[in-house]
């Protein structure tokens, strides 16, 4: 069976004793004999929907050690997906050999601060996914408390759909709901901590669970990268304006600002956007980790 790939990404390179699964906007996935799965970040970048034709830089090795870091740390909470980070030389470092895992449908986020889509939704009812929140929030407020958000898992190209708690426990069943609620909330204060502690505020994050072959509950996917986590600059946090952000804040802005209609292929990224974009994904990865890419 050939594997498939999303609009925009170039086809995945062929690896020996690997079969191509398929492409995501920034993975590309392989099978085995074995039933393993190698993992493999690119560095291609996304924003909008949509692959962009510029790539950044060693971003996919970041994402994949920063990963790492953070199932390590973690794995007193919960178990994750890694079989071994020994991968093929040609995909060193940005790859790792992980159990297949029945993906639960739904993505897992918490949030400790108010932004994006939760503040856009607070404007309108003072409630994220049903989270009801004080009075006078604005927009990088830190909540009194982390609170689930919950959304559907979008095909390439559509957008996440924020949903509440019963909803989720409609695709999920209840209990499964509750367990994926309160082990997100945990790995979220755990890692937020951690990371206020090297300076870096983690606004929110989301998180891919599954269950193994035993039917563990399981993490998967990535972990607490730039890609998929908000990491904002402690020492100048301000609520009520824009925050000193860790991820591809460069890249968003300045396809704002093109002129780019958002439903063509996207313009080439300046090479000074690549650069900065690059930059702050070393950096956070030296913040959270102590070690220079």
């Amino acid at each position: 069976m050939s594997g498939f790939g999303v609009a925009g990404a170039p086809p995945a390179p062929t690896i020996k004793g690997w079969q191509h699964l398929r492409t995501g906007k920034v993975r590309d996935l392989y099978t085995n004999d074995s039933n393993e799965i190698l993992l493999v970040a690119s560095d291609r970048i996304s924003a909008f929907d949509w692959v962009l034709p510029t790539t950044i830089p060693n971003k996919g090795a970041i994402l994949t050690q920063l990963s790492l870091f953070w199932f390590e740390l973690l794995e007193d909470i919960v178990p994750n997906h890694i079989i071994s980070d020994d991968v093929p030389d040609q995909v060193a470092d940005r790859a790792v050999i992980v159990k297949p895992l029945d993906m639960f449908e739904i993505e897992c986020v918490a949030r400790g601060y108010l932004t994006g889509s939760g503040l856009t939704e607070y404007k309108s009812n003072q409630a994220v996914c049903g989270n009801a929140l004080p009075a006078g929030l604005v927009d990088g407020s830190e909540l009194p408390n982390s609170i689930f958000t919950p959304a559907t898992k979008a095909e390439i190209g559509d957008h996440d759909i924020n949903i509440d708690f019963d909803q989720a426990a409609k695709i999920v069943g209840a209990d499964d709901a509750a367990k994926l609620r309160d082990l997100t909330l945990s790995l979220y204060e755990t890692a937020a901590d951690f990371a206020r502690s090297r300076g870096i505020i983690l606004a929110d994050t989301k998180f891919e669970f599954g269950r193994d072959a035993k039917g563990a509950i399981t993490l998967g996917d990535e972990a607490l990268t730039p890609d998929s986590s908000r990491f904002w600059e402690l020492s100048t946090w301000q609520p009520g304006s824009a925050q000193g952000s860790f991820d591809k804040q460069f890249v968003r802005d300045f396809l704002t600002q093109s002129g780019w209609d958002k439903k063509s292929p996207p313009p080439e990224l300046p090479a000074e956007i690549v650069e900065k974009t690059a930059a702050r994904y070393e950096e956070a990865y030296f913040r959270i980790t102590g070690s220079k890419f």
